[in-house]
């Protein structure tokens, strides 16, 4: 379950550079709750072709986040917005992000 959070969030961040085919099969499969079988069939490719087009895109986003570590900066930076006091700057700080 940790990775299928990690993976999505990991989505929010990178899918533009993804292609329109690693997009689509992804959001289906972790966002449209579809099974591989499922996927196949809607767009007549191989279950195996899927199965290994998620797996490929799962370890890019585990590339892109280990060289950008855009998300672990995320993260970091959520924790330091919710100790600041000041509600205002918090709030324009929380839209930023």
């Amino acid at each position: 379950m940790e990775d299928r959070i990690r993976n999505i969030n990991l989505y929010d961040y990178y899918y533009l550079l993804l292609t329109d085919k690693q997009q689509t099969y992804f959001e289906e499969y972790y966002f449209n709750n579809l099974s591989l079988q499922e996927i196949s069939e809607l767009y007549s490719v191989s279950r195996n072709a899927i199965y290994k087009t998620i797996k490929d895109v799962c370890l890019k986003l585990e590339e892109y986040e280990n060289n950008l570590k855009l998300y672990e900066k995320g993260q970091k930076l959520k924790k330091i917005i919710d100790e600041v006091d000041d509600e205002e700057l918090k709030g324009r700080l929380s839209d930023i992000l």
